[in-house]
């Protein structure tokens, strides 16, 4: 969803010094045009309070209809919800958000702490879209740019870019009706398509569902980098939700080798027996399994990644490996292989490092 604002070109603009401190209104109706195809085509941004909508009318053209695109954002919980009011087979998407949503009155506070003051100067006044503006024009980081500003309301109406010397500029900003007057609350009602959506769950909630606590006190130790500190590692075998140990015989091998970078990578091969029971074999991959006591693995300072993988021998099923990342939360951190199904150990599981709480500590 585009937005008014194009940061990365309104950056140049230098304005720190040509506004008052003020308070953004939270309540208005803004449209103006967008550079994005087909030409005429419109955003609509209405604010109320917490809640905001932005609407895209797009003209027809090119042999496709006319359109419009809904987005609905609330400002205090950090959700949005996007929907096609002309067709409803798009269906409606809600995402979360943080930060910039596309408020047009964020544009000139961020602007005033990013860009010394001076480049632009007074080059007139004007009435664009009713309201009175006053012009700078000025060459910044050797962008010729034009803005026309609402100093009442601290608002970019109007701006323009282009090279220096150059009378050529580019639209970036064209705001052609602003109402500082409340929408109606009607605007911000989600439609039937739209009821009852959830967000999906985020790797925290993940990660607090798989191990029946805090998400934020695990690491995934497939994620890298490798923490740039050595430790010891000790592996533990464990049931999701309860992390109770599995109490399973298991097999491990490792190669701490393996070089991301090599061409070709090495080729492993796994060979399996009816029970499960497998064997390793090559590049550096080599079985650990002696090594295991009292259903406990220590790896005592790994390289900052490898190649790593646990096998709990079932029929017909064979072992393979996977890259861990070493990450280090104390001088011996401890690694789960979380299975998802003790029941059947067959369908995998996650390796996950615990960085604090509870778990962290238990070795």
């Amino acid at each position: 969803m585009m937005t008014p604002r194009i940061a990365a070109c309104l950056a140049l603009f230098a304005l720190a010094s040509l506004l008052p401190a003020q308070t953004a209104p939270t309540a208005y109706t803004i449209v103006q045009t967008v550079a994005f195809p087909p030409i005429g085509s419109t955003e609509t941004i209405y604010r109320n309070g917490s809640k905001a909508l932005i609407e895209v009318s797009r003209p027809a053209a090119d042999g496709q209809p006319a359109s419009r695109s809904l987005s609905l954002y609330d400002l205090a919980q950090g959700k949005s919800w996007s929907w096609n009011p002309g067709d409803a087979s798009v269906g409606c998407n809600i995402s979360s958000f943080s930060g910039d949503w596309g408020d047009p009155y964020a544009m000139t506070p961020d602007l005033m702490k990013t860009i010394a003051s001076g480049d632009l100067k007074p080059a007139g006044t004007e009435t664009v879209g009713g309201v009175a503006t006053k012009i700078y024009d000025g060459v910044s980081n050797k962008t010729h740019i034009k803005a026309w500003l609402d100093e009442k309301d601290g608002l970019v109406v109007r701006a323009m870019m282009g090279a220096p010397g150059s009378s050529d500029l580019q639209p970036l900003v064209n705001i052609t009706r602003v109402s500082l007057s409340a929408p109606a609350a009607s605007l911000f009602a989600l439609p039937a398509a739209c009821a009852g959506l959830k967000l999906p769950p985020t790797p925290a909630e993940l990660l607090a569902a798989e191990t029946g606590d805090s998400g934020d006190n695990f690491v995934n130790a497939n994620y890298g980098p490798g923490s740039k500190n050595s430790c010891s590692i000790v592996v533990k075998v464990v049931a999701a939700k309860t992390m109770a140990p599995l109490n399973r015989h298991y097999q491990a091998a490792i190669d701490t080798t393996y070089d991301q970078n090599a061409t070709p990578p090495p080729h492993y091969e796994f060979g399996v027996g009816n029970d499960g029971t497998s064997t390793y074999a090559g590049g550096g991959l080599h079985e650990i399994t002696n090594q295991v006591h009292n259903g406990e693995l220590r790896i005592d300072n790994p390289p900052a990644y490898f190649m790593f993988g646990i096998n709990i021998p079932t029929p017909n099923r064979g072992a393979d490996v996977g890259l861990i990342y070493r990450q280090c939360f104390a001088p011996v951190t401890t690694l789960y292989y979380v299975v998802k199904d003790p029941a059947n150990p067959g369908d995998g599981g996650d390796y996950l490092y615990a960085k604090a709480g509870k778990y962290a500590g238990a070795h």
